[in-house]
């Protein structure tokens, strides 16, 4: 049975970080957000505009491999790292790094929507099935309650800052988001290309026109970073 279409979950914005007992926090992984879709040892990689990711083959060879599951959907982030494990934009841009894929929701497992389940009970799942020491198929951990001390952290890091989800939030589109990012409004590499991204993230980074918007990158790159 083929596996039917997905989205990923939408994010808002959260001005400042916050703390709370019923809510789980996450590192924002600065890349491209895709849902990897894994049926029978093939492995197919959609943007969230429903366009296919056609330059990340070793990461569509490697997430059947690193998946103890026959068939699932998961949400998540394209990253390139840094030796220190930062993510680093520029090179998942001009494809110049190691492509990991950081998967954060599981709506889809071995024929069974789990989009109905709570955040938490779905994370779980996810935790079980990715097999640990993978270096392409990584699992995205959270920590509960303390939102402001990974925030901090983020920001100590120069990391892109955090994602704030509620912990029995449903995988589900047609109510209010309770997914918020909440961005380190310091982070060193928006600078020059926070315009220029916003304007052009409802295109996708494998289609027609990206290119032009690849170009201004290489142009703000060489000028101001």
């Amino acid at each position: 049975m083929p596996l039917p279409p997905f989205q990923p979950m939408p994010l808002g914005r959260a001005r400042d970080p916050f703390s709370h007992s019923e809510w789980l926090y996450e590192i924002k992984w600065d890349g491209f957000r895709s849902l990897a879709y894994v049926d029978r040892g093939v492995c197919r990689l959609i943007s969230r505009n429903g366009n296919e990711f056609k330059s990340f083959p070793a990461l569509n060879a490697n997430l059947p491999v690193k998946l103890c599951a026959r068939s699932a959907v998961l949400d998540g982030e394209i990253v390139c790292l840094d030796k220190e494990g930062k993510t680093q934009f520029k090179d998942l841009l001009f494809r110049r790094g190691e492509p990991r894929f950081y998967a954060f929701d599981l709506p889809w497992l071995n024929g069974k929507d789990l989009r109905h389940l709570p955040l938490i009970e779905r994370k779980h799942r996810l935790r079980s099935v990715v097999r640990q020491g993978g270096n392409r198929l990584v699992y995205c951990d959270h920590i509960e309650q303390d939102g402001k001390g990974l925030f901090r952290l983020a920001c100590e890091h120069d990391l892109e800052g955090v994602v704030a989800k509620h912990m029995t939030s449903q995988h589900l589109l047609d109510r209010e988001t309770t997914w918020f990012k909440i961005r380190n409004r310091h982070y060193s590499q928006w600078l020059g290309r926070e315009e220029l991204f916003e304007r052009e993230r409802e295109r996708d980074p494998d289609v027609s026109g990206w290119d032009s918007c690849v170009r201004a990158c290489a142009n703000l790159t060489s000028a101001r970073w």
